[in-house]
């Protein structure tokens, strides 16, 4: 067999991705249930805007995960309370252990 390839092929990183649905101007930062479509529901104190919306989410997740800011990320829904946010160096099993974890 010969490498007729004109690219070359890299391994992915390893991730998850969740959804979640935000609640904003919250008194406390909370996960409030998971949803039956798996989405988490949150609260959290952040402002209504966008940024800060987002920016709190990535803290909050940050704590509850225990993984750096630069590992999660709003790849869907930035301007929206629906949003998609992958995180990288956790499996998906790790993600759910530390987040029912964290519901405990």
């Amino acid at each position: 067999m010969t490498d007729d390839r004109k690219f070359k092929l890299h391994h992915g990183q390893v991730g998850a991705a969740i959804t979640v649905r935000v609640h904003p101007r919250s008194k406390q930062n909370k996960i409030r249930e998971i949803l039956k479509d798996g989405t988490i529901d949150l609260n959290l104190t952040a402002s209504n805007t966008d940024q800060d919306i987002n920016n709190s989410l990535i803290v909050f997740l940050t704590q509850i995960l225990g993984n750096k800011k630069g590992d999660i990320e709003i790849i869907a829904g930035q301007q929206g309370l629906d949003k998609l946010i992958t995180i990288l160096n956790l499996d998906a099993d790790e993600v759910q252990t530390k987040i029912m974890n964290y519901l405990k």
